[in-house]
């Protein structure tokens, strides 16, 4: 299969004729390629609106921290080419407590400067929008303003967020303080872990694709796993063993941290899936 550009793109930036493309699929935000190449190497080419050295960054920062990712092959804003990792689909139990081991790790890298504030040497992407990873010192401003008042603003600019809605979330975020723990430690996230995201292979965690990375609490990792349905209790139970969690997080933190979540599956699917969602997560909140 040939994709007009992309395979010219390709043979430019790597040097190297492109023998075969063809389409993968999973990609929400651009077009995926598995991409077969001359010199025998094969790799996957994604292009897209969302400036992709972006997410080679992201790739490298976490690959720098051990978290198994795919090796970044070539990063520009308008082509992104990384090594193939094979995988067999295969989500089992084992798969799933090896993802839990892989996070827990990732999630005792804290940032290597003497300050442990919560965000990014640089802004990342949730999907296609843009996260703001200010350095904050306190958890609560920072998931406050960077978080759920920037996503619900945007989503109710785009008129996918009503008033009424957008009112409750601003009440929500108001109240912070007394709903999150003030100084969690200042963890390494991947922010994007669900099923399509990782490739795996007799029972083992081979590659974590598509990051939205930053440093905050773990929990927020681990409430989207739970938002996206992809793990059960072999995540769970494995993550506890490895690094614990906390009292209260299965009891109102997990629901104010999936807000975030659904607040971004609101503004970019626009339906009243994601709008009953953020509704009855308020409600259960007390909202």
């Amino acid at each position: 299969m040939s994709q007009p550009g992309v395979d010219s793109r390709v043979a430019d930036a790597l040097d190297t004729a492109v023998e075969e493309l063809s389409a993968l699929e999973g990609g929400e935000v651009g077009a995926v390629f598995r991409t077969a190449l001359a010199d025998g190497r094969t790799v996957v080419a994604k292009t897209g609106p969302t400036p992709l050295g972006v997410e080679a960054e992201m790739l490298a920062f976490l690959d720098d921290r051990g978290l198994p990712v795919p090796e970044v092959v070539h990063g520009s804003d308008d082509l992104l080419v990384v090594e193939y990792v094979a995988g067999d689909g295969d989500h089992t139990a084992d798969a799933e407590r090896d993802a839990a081991r892989h996070l827990a790790a990732l999630h005792e890298e804290s940032p290597r400067k003497e300050r442990r504030a919560y965000g990014f040497p640089f802004d990342t992407l949730d999907g296609p929008y843009r996260q703001p990873n200010p350095w904050t010192e306190s958890w609560a401003a920072f998931y406050r303003d960077h978080r759920l008042l920037s996503v619900a603003a945007k989503a109710r600019a785009a008129g996918a967020l009503s008033a009424d809605l957008f009112a409750r979330v601003e009440s929500l975020a108001a109240d912070l303080e007394s709903l999150l723990p003030s100084s969690p430690p200042a963890s390494l996230l991947h922010g994007d872990v669900w099923d399509e995201n990782l490739v795996v292979r007799d029972g083992e965690v081979r590659a974590f694709l598509d990051p939205a990375c930053y440093f905050g609490h773990a929990e927020v990792e681990l409430a989207y796993v739970d938002f996206a349905g992809s793990f059960g209790d072999a995540f769970f139970d494995a993550y506890e063993a490895a690094r614990g969690i906390d009292a209260g997080f299965f009891e109102g933190r997990r629901e104010v941290y999936q807000l975030y979540p659904v607040l971004v599956h609101l503004l970019y699917f626009g339906d009243d899936r994601y709008a009953n969602r953020l509704r009855e997560t308020l409600e259960a909140l007390g909202r």
